[in-house]
């Protein structure tokens, strides 16, 4: 009877279902080798999250699976704005829980194990926490948020001008105390700033009073967002009230410091430079005019020298005594500023700010 139901051939062996070894081994090993992506813009899609997170775990050197992209597959739920992005390996997962807090699409998102994670039968698979190795300052990370630690004090300062300098930015956040850790993140091949920060205070205790004084402060053409890089914004604790009304007035007069000539722009203004008698002959002027265009043009590409002149008729003009030199760029000017300001000049200490480009555009030079 039953060699009617199975008729065999002599010798032949009856093919049973088997499963590929390989996918075995990928069912077996998924729990650990995804991680979930909290907090994620509407606007993401399964390719550029399996593009971003290919191209962070390749610069911070968490790739160990061979050449290739890190990320096999992605899974999102826009209505919930996460994500399940499923890497090669497990030791590639582990690295990638060290991206924690990292900046995608203009926002700190939550990297997290999944809930179906086993930690025990994880364990046998291989590392079960990120390489204490990677290279997490290529992406904007600090040191310390690998291992497992979140970070819950880590802020994140994003809406940065681009023209702000470490000096600058590390000036506005100690307004409140000093810094345990800080990192401004800059472009890898140019090196500019890419408008957004990371910084711990030693003093824990001030971390929400910084985040409420300075989020949504407007510098320049920019508003900051300021909040714990892990977290949204925590309101601080009624005992604090008093404290951050200091730390806010504080900030007032720090945004009033960038204001009045210490932000760069293309155009710095030197004063005790000349004098007005100096700026009445013709020939002295021309040869003051060259002097500047010399000087200048050791820090940067100039556009334009302008001295104004006193009115022939003996009346004073706006800006005379003021040497304005303009620059391609902002870089140019910092340099300016830095290499002129406080040298002497016959006898007289040179002052150099920056000057509003709009200003000097509508040649309002009494600013």
């Amino acid at each position: 009877m039953f060699q009617n139901m199975f008729p065999l051939t002599p010798g032949q062996v009856f093919p049973l279902p088997v499963m590929p070894v390989q996918a075995m081994t990928q069912q077996a090993t998924r729990h650990a080798r995804r991680v979930y992506v909290g907090g994620l813009s509407p606007a993401a899609n399964e390719q550029s999250v399996a593009t971003f997170f290919s191209q962070v775990m390749a610069a911070i050197g968490g790739n160990t699976a061979g050449p290739g992209d890190a990320v096999v597959n992605v899974y999102i739920n826009h209505e919930k704005k996460f994500a399940f992005v499923e890497m090669r390996s497990v030791e590639e997962a582990s690295n990638a829980m060290a991206l924690d807090g990292i900046i995608f699409e203009g926002a700190p998102v939550k990297v997290r194990r999944p809930s179906d994670y086993n930690p025990s039968l994880a364990a046998a698979l291989g590392p079960s926490q990120p390489n204490p190795n990677l290279n997490l300052a290529a992406v904007g990370l600090m040191p310390g948020s690998a291992g497992g630690l979140e970070g819950p004090d880590r802020i994140f300062v994003g809406g940065l001008p681009y023209y702000f300098t470490e000096a600058q930015v590390r000036e506005l956040l100690e307004s409140f105390g000093p810094l345990r850790g800080f990192d401004l993140v800059k472009d890898r091949e140019t090196g500019n700033s890419k408008g957004y920060a990371f910084c711990v205070y030693q003093d824990l205790s001030v971390t929400d009073i910084a985040c409420a004084a300075l989020n949504g402060i407007k510098m320049g053409d920019k508003t900051l967002t300021v909040r714990r890089a892990n977290q949204g914004a925590v309101q601080p604790r009624p005992e604090q009230e008093s404290v951050l009304l200091q730390a806010q007035q504080q900030v007032a007069l720090q945004k009033l410091v960038f204001q009045a000539g210490s932000v760069p722009t293309k155009v710095i203004c030197l004063t005790q430079v000349v004098t007005e008698d100096e700026l009445k002959d013709d020939e002295e002027y021309e040869d003051i005019v060259e002097d500047m265009r010399g000087e200048g043009g050791k820090y940067g590409a100039l556009v334009n020298v302008v001295i104004p002149r006193p009115s022939p008729n003996g009346e004073t003009n706006p800006g005379v005594g003021k040497v304005f030199l303009e620059y391609v760029d902002p870089d140019g000017a910092m340099k300016a500023r830095q290499g002129l300001h406080g040298r002497k000049f016959g006898g007289n200490q040179v002052v150099a700010i920056f000057y509003p480009e709009n200003k000097f555009a509508l040649r309002e030079y009494d600013g």
